[in-house]
């Protein structure tokens, strides 16, 4: 069939970029199979693959069919569905602006009102301009930290969460009842702005956006004068971070201007994943030359954030977890000190992060309340508390360095956070501590919590197979111990079964997803899950001890033990 698809693909008047991508995979069986054997597949909230030519890559015709998926989705909603419309956003990455406008054509043959941005803006953004709009759904152009050779199509809910999968099974549907991607229509933008059904949109909602950034701001006593270095590694957070941090009141901002540019070639780094080293090389550089105290950096779309921290003559790079502990004690702090603190207050986290915040949580009478990964779940659950008045949401976090604070947006928000990182440090400055110092005292308060994460990636339709068969093979052999210590709990997500020592079960209120986790008798856990955004299974490790020596050999011996 892979073969077949090529042909027609070949037989087809395509753009000239797409007929070069296909002669040079001509003479290669496997990789034309691997272009072809598939659609794109609709994962974590929409699609993501890499650039090129085929149905199993992006490029012109899978974002139409993606869009037109979408259109008919809206479509079977009503008429003020369409009139509400859609709200798109992009990143900076190679063909984000075009594939964006293309999926605003094919809304418009539907009659489908658009609402696109003029220039790149971070994902949470288009969260936010959902709602501000009342727009029916939402698209954000953007593979968020992967490599260059990647894009994608996320799609958002009237609510400005991302999909859950109720909608976007529903799309899936439509989206596999079409039978030619070729055939699909599209419109004449100009004739859609005549119509009424295409709207360019940006300074307006970039100051709205920035009105309720400003309202993050809750503590004065703390140090302006800090020395701040902001990159966006080349991409769409600089316009709302470098400006939110000067409303903020900031004087010393300095910003990595190489890394400043938007450009999706990421000329200057591997990997625009502000979650490795090496994406804060320039970063370090500029921290040294100006004596920098913080260097905060986003990703391609501005959802997560790394932070690091001056310790000494160099800079230490806090991990998701770290940095989620320290906000969420900051912000139950302030509010605790301000009086603020409501007695029915709840913090989210995902089952794959770290048990320090639920331990910080515990000690405010604050209830931490677990979901899958994937920040959608944490949007359904803010959206549960406003319906359920259950909760009063306080903070969301996920340990791959993505954090929500205020619910103007309902996806993870590094632009928030940067601000907010900004004030915790300037605050801890004032006391003459680090983030850092601030951290070692949370261990020595609660216990060392120490995390890791492994992943392993498999590539093509192989890969899938494998991904599969690991799960497999410990759901049929479960270990009853790891690394000499007793397996006390076994949760499998995909059956929604947890499965204690005794035999006896419980069950997972939690949506059905392909994870396992196992919780050792010493408090430790391994999680293990296929990701839903790229080719890689990973491995997640938690231990704490009352030492940090003995939280890390504990994990290394962990990470020793399991089956990769």
């Amino acid at each position: 069939m892979s073969f077949e698809l090529f042909e027609m693909w070949k037989k087809q008047n395509l753009p000239r970029n797409i007929i070069e991508e296909l002669l040079l995979i001509e003479e290669d069986n496997k990789a034309i199979e691997d272009c072809f054997y598939q659609y794109v597949s609709f994962g974590t909230g929409g699609v993501r693959g890499i650039l090129g030519a085929g149905t199993n890559r992006m490029n012109i015709y899978t974002i139409r069919r993606v869009a037109e998926g979408l259109a008919r989705y809206i479509s079977s909603n009503g008429e003020e569905a369409k009139k509400r419309g859609v709200a798109i956003a992009y990143d900076t990455r190679h063909f984000s602006y075009e594939f964006a406008v293309e999926t605003a054509r094919v809304l418009g043959i539907h009659g489908i009102t658009s609402y696109v941005y003029k220039e790149a803006r971070p994902t949470p953004q288009l969260s936010f301009t959902v709602r501000e709009l009342n727009a029916f759904a939402g698209v954000v152009i953007t593979a968020s930290h992967n490599p260059k050779q990647y894009n994608g199509f996320k799609v958002y809910g009237e609510d400005g969460a991302q999909l859950v999968p109720t909608g976007a099974n529903a799309i899936i549907e439509h989206m596999n009842q079409i039978s030619d991607i070729f055939a699909i229509e599209v419109a004449d933008v100009t004739q859609l702005e005549q119509q009424g059904l295409f709207h360019w949109v940006l300074e307006d909602l970039d100051e709205k956006f920035m009105n309720n950034l400003l309202t993050l701001k809750n503590n004065n006593d703390i140090n302006y004068n800090m020395k701040l270095v902001y990159t966006p590694l080349h991409g769409a957070g600089l316009v709302p971070v470098v400006e939110g941090l000067k409303q903020f009141g900031f004087n010393e901002i300095h910003i990595v201007e190489e890394q400043a540019v938007q450009d999706g070639a990421f000329p200057t780094v591997s990997y625009p994943n502000p979650e490795e080293a090496a994406a804060f090389s320039m970063a370090i550089e500029l921290g040294n030359q100006v004596g920098a105290d913080l260097l905060l950096a986003t990703d391609p779309d501005a959802d997560r954030l790394g932070v690091a921290v001056r310790n000494g003559n160099s800079y230490e790079l806090l991990t998701g977890n770290q940095l989620g502990a320290l906000l969420l004690n900051y912000i139950l702090q302030t509010k605790q000190q301000n009086g603020t603190l409501p007695a029915d207050g709840a913090m989210l986290k995902t089952i794959v992060t770290s048990e320090l915040g639920a331990t910080i949580a515990a000690q405010y009478d604050v209830t931490t309340v677990n979901t899958l990964t994937g920040f959608k779940y944490i949007a359904e659950k803010v959206a549960e508390f406003e319906m359920t008045k259950a909760h009063t949401y306080l903070f969301g976090y996920e340990e791959s360095y993505g954090y929500l604070i205020e619910t103007f947006v309902r996806d993870k928000d590094a632009v928030q956070v940067a601000l907010k990182v900004a004030e915790m440090a300037a605050y801890y400055s004032t006391k003459e501590k680090t983030l850092l110092e601030a951290l070692e005292e949370l261990h020595e308060q609660f216990g060392y919590y120490k995390e890791a994460l492994v992943s392993k990636t498999f590539e093509g339709k192989d890969g899938q197979e494998q991904m599969k068969a690991i799960l497999n093979n410990y759901r049929l052999n479960t270990p009853k111990e790891i690394a000499g210590v007793a397996v006390v709990r076994v949760e499998d997500y995909l059956t929604g079964v947890a499965t204690l020592h005794d035999g006896t079960t419980e069950p997972i209120l939690l949506p059905k997803e392909n994870v396992l986790k196992f919780v050792l008798e010493d408090k430790s856990w391994i999680a293990i899950r296929p990701s839903g955004t790229e080719p890689k299974c990973k491995f997640y490790f938690g231990v704490v001890r009352e030492t940090k020596e003995q939280a890390n050999n504990i994990l290394a011996l962990l990470k020793e033990n399991i089956l990769i």
